[in-house]
């Protein structure tokens, strides 16, 4: 572990006292997830009417911030994040959250190149051991590079932060300036998503897909949950976890025996991941278990590190398709709702895995405002973010079926397209295909005309 030798002992303040350190025009950054700090939050927020142009870097708050709720015009913080959560999502809709789109598994080198040092970090951590070292608990991320980077280090202490293995997953005392004492309030919780039928049946066709002793990385969403659930029952044996975000039904898995990372090249036997969010049952299971490696993105999400595993299954979800294959996972039009997270570095280190593959799951149709639309289409919503382009898609599955776009022309790619989508717009799909040239006029036969062509023959 790199470390960082603070200028004086650590010294034991107040939340106020932590806030008042703060000047206008300052940098701050809350790290991600479950470590963002709460007492200090509020106690900044208290200052709002004393302070301007104060930036905050975070990433997927789990929990109202009080530095938004306490300036709903965004006059005095500026608040910035590597990736939506719901709650940033309506942030920005109000205009005062804004995104930076980052690839995960690089943020740390955005921070040594790009980024100025920072002047103060303040991270939710588990109070320290009888040898100094505050632990991060469930979410690692980059934030050794924090601690390396920042002029001032606070840790807000919490006894609801479990206790995680990892590698680097945690600071020493001797690394910090100050310490508060947090509230120890239960850990935000995310309940997994109910999973709709089309959700069941597009997993089924990835479930069917693992095989014995696949790496997993599953993301966020209806569809990679169900997928978790149909692995329970496909008699899938001897699973390893490699995976950027740890998930109750990857939990569920390892303690179904079904994970055991017994066939790991890396990690042998560890459910590896950067951060968990989920609920008490996954916090509870991973708190002090040797069996789980909670690491930096530089470890779970580099698409070398990645690849080092054999058979790495990356299994996510996307909101929309074009039939070339490129796919927008996080955004709708120019309205930002979520990031590109560790999508496209996934995409690549399972592809150049050993047997590994990726699957970019999505269901045929979406309802808005009353109308069910495609979510298989000619061209990209105006504004949509291709989160991954069509050069690295590798299986693409829907309710419908599972294609491979690997090695094929922008024709074939086109029809394995709209092959997966809902049987309603398939045929609106293959003249538009027709008319932009995708699929070339010799092989081109639409559904209609093959069927007049059966019934005058």
């Amino acid at each position: 572990m790199s470390t960082r030798m603070s200028s004086a002992p650590a010294k034991k303040i107040t939340a106020a006292e932590a806030a008042a350190l703060v000047q206008s025009g300052y940098w701050l950054d809350f790290g991600a997830c479950l470590a963002q700090p709460d007492v200090f939050d509020q106690a900044l927020a208290a200052r709002v009417r004393e302070l301007s142009n104060v930036g905050i870097r975070s990433s997927l708050a789990a929990k109202p911030r009080a530095v938004l709720e306490s300036d709903p015009e965004g006059n005095h913080f500026h608040y910035y994040t590597w990736h939506f959560s719901a709650y940033e999502r309506a942030k920005a809709d109000a205009g005062i959250c804004y995104h930076m789109p980052p690839n995960l598994g690089e943020i740390n080198d955005y921070y040594r190149r790009f980024i100025a040092p920072i002047d103060i970090v303040v991270l939710k951590v588990r109070p320290a051991d009888a040898n100094g070292h505050f632990n991060f608990g469930p979410t690692n991320a980059w934030f050794r590079t924090l601690v390396e980077r920042t002029k001032t280090l606070i840790v807000e202490t919490s006894t609801a932060v479990p206790h995680v293995h990892g590698v680097d997953n945690g600071i020493h005392i001797s690394e910090v300036d100050y310490i508060i004492d947090g509230d120890n309030a239960p850990l935000p919780e995310l309940k997994s998503p109910l999973i709709t039928d089309v959700d069941r049946a597009v997993a089924r066709r990835v479930a069917a897909e693992v095989e014995d002793g696949a790496c997993l990385q599953i993301g966020i969403g209806g569809m990679p949950n169900a997928v978790c659930s149909l692995l329970l029952e496909s008699g899938a044996k001897d699973l390893g976890v490699h995976t950027e975000m740890l998930t109750d039904g990857l939990i569920e898995l390892y303690k179904a025996g079904v994970v055991t990372g017994a066939r790991k090249k890396l990690d042998i036997g560890k459910v590896v991941f950067t951060f968990g969010l989920g609920t008490k049952f996954m916090y509870d299971a991973i708190n002090d278990n040797p069996d789980m490696l909670c690491c930096g993105t530089e470890h779970t999400n580099l698409p070398h590190v990645i690849m080092q595993n054999d058979k790495v299954f990356s299994i996510n979800s996307t909101t929309q398709m074009d039939l070339q294959g490129q796919a927008a996972s996080e955004s709708d039009g120019h309205r930002h709702i979520s990031g590109t997270g560790g999508q496209l570095q996934y995409a690549r280190g399972a592809y150049a895995s050993n047997g590994g593959k990726s699957f970019m799951c999505l269901s045929s149709v979406f309802e808005k405002k009353g109308v069910r639309k495609s979510r298989i289409v000619l061209d990209l919503t105006p504004g949509n973010i291709v989160t991954t382009p069509r050069t690295d898609i590798m299986y693409v599955v829907t309710e419908y079926g599972v294609v491979n776009l690997k090695g094929k022309s922008v024709a074939e790619r086109a029809q394995a397209m709209i092959s997966l989508a809902h049987p309603d717009f398939r045929e609106e799909l293959e003249r538009q295909a027709h008319e932009n040239r995708l699929i070339p006029r010799a092989i081109y036969l639409p559904q209609k005309v093959a069927r007049e062509s059966r019934v005058a023959s």
